[in-house]
This record gives structure tokens, C-alpha cells and sequence, in this order.
């Protein structure tokens, strides 16, 4: 039995189709429409036919791109595309850096936590907080230790003296659940002395009057006396 030959779906399809789904936005000869805005400092703003506007980009070694689609026109520039991708990611790549550096980092105290483990993990915070991330710290309650609740507290403002250069706390300690609470906030960098409140703040004093010098009385001559 002769099987029938499988219908061709990729007949008639446009060889661009997979492109322009990858591509974030339409270029050159992707652009289908009659006419188009163009915008840019590389260009007299106004509307232009599409095979106008793809000639300007050429003339110019460019690319015709669209920008924004749901105009009427659509709007276009005309940019080195490559260059205008790379800016892009430069950019999200620096937000995102930059989002990076506004993390809340934790701390866990316990209401027995003793010197040494208090001083290594106010270590720890302090590099935190001048890193530009905020510290939450904790004291955890268990059982009956819940009937400690101010030796928690004074753990909290013990270790928020101790952060106090580099660190505010944002508020007092408060209960949630089983745990108290506080939050400390990066300081900003501290100023040089010439722009401290010591130094450089302080309003200039006016000048003392100075007395006329009084008159000494004439000396006589020698020969005189």
C-alpha cells in the first residue's frame, strides 16, 4: 500500500519567522510597515516611508530599529543595534549589582550567648553593615527561657552599642513569636575633618573691636631737662 506523502507545514513560511521571535526587537528588514516615525539626534524627527528610513540607516552604517511597536506609526531609531543590546545588559547588569548590595543578612542570639560568640558575630555585622547590607538580628526563645525576655533585650542594645560606628538600630526590639527583633541600618560614610561639625560647621565669630592705641605723652629732649 503507497503511503501518502506528509503535508509540508513549513511551506510558505517566512525564513525570518525564528529570528524575529529570539530578536527583542524588530530591525532593517524586519520592519513590514509603510511608514515610520523616526526619532534621534542622528535624524530630523518626523515621519518617514519604511524604504526611506532603511536607506538613511544604511547611508549611515546603522540599523533601523523599532522601539516602540504600538505607536501610529511605530517608532524607530537609527542605531548600531549590537552596541544598543550591549548598553542593555551593561545596565541590568549593574541594577542588578546594585540590588544585590541591599540584601538582610541575619543574626541569631540565643538568651546564654557569652562574650566570645557575641564579639564573632558582631564581627560578622559589622562588615554586613558596611558592605550596604542591613542586619537583622534575633534573640530566639525556647521553653521556659521565654520568662527571660530582658536578658534578650539587653543582648540587643548591647549589640547595638557595639555597631553604633557603623550601624543605626531603626527601632527598639520588639516581639514577634518567639523571637525579639531588631533591625540596624548602614551608616553613611563619615565625612573628612574639614566637613566635620568640629571643623568645617561652625559659623565664623565676629572680630573683636580693637581700641584705639592710647596717647603716650611726648618725650622731652635731652638737652631740656
Amino acid at each position: 500500500m503507497q503511503q501518502s506523502p506528509r503535508p509540508n507545514f513549513n511551506r510558505g513560511r517566512n525564513p525570518n519567522f525564528r529570528r524575529e521571535q529570539q530578536q527583542e526587537h524588530r530591525t532593517n528588514r524586519m520592519i513590514r510597515v509603510p511608514e515610520v516615525r523616526l526619532v534621534g539626534e542622528n535624524v530630523e524627527v518626523g515621519v518617514y516611508r519604511t524604504e526611506e528610513a532603511l536607506h538613511m540607516a544604511e547611508q549611515q552604517g546603522l540599523d533601523l530599529v523599532e522601539i516602540s511597536p504600538n505607536a501610529t506609526p511605530p517608532v524607530c531609531r537609527i542605531i548600531d543595534y549590537n552596541k544598543f543590546l550591549y548598553e542593555k545588559k551593561k545596565k541590568e547588569k549593574e541594577m542588578k549589582a546594585k540590588a544585590h548590595k541591599s540584601e538582610v543578612k541575619e543574626i541569631r542570639f540565643t538568651p546564654n550567648t557569652d562574650d566570645h560568640d557575641f564579639d564573632f558575630k558582631a564581627k560578622h555585622a559589622e562588615k554586613f553593615l558596611r558592605d550596604g547590607n542591613k542586619v537583622k538580628t534575633y534573640v530566639q526563645f525556647k521553653g521556659r527561657a521565654i520568662m527571660f525576655k530582658e536578658r534578650g533585650e539587653l543582648i540587643l542594645l548591647k549589640f547595638a552599642e557595639r555597631l553604633a560606628e557603623v550601624g543605626a538600630l531603626e527601632g527598639m526590639p520588639t516581639m514577634e513569636g518567639k523571637r525579639m527583633i531588631a533591625i540596624f541600618a548602614p551608616k553613611a560614610a563619615k565625612k573628612k575633618e574639614g566637613g566635620s561639625k568640629e571643623g568645617g560647621n561652625k559659623e565664623p565669630r565676629e572680630p573683636r573691636e580693637q581700641q584705639p592705641p592710647q596717647a603716650q605723652p611726648a618725650s622731652r629732649p635731652e638737652g631740656n631737662a
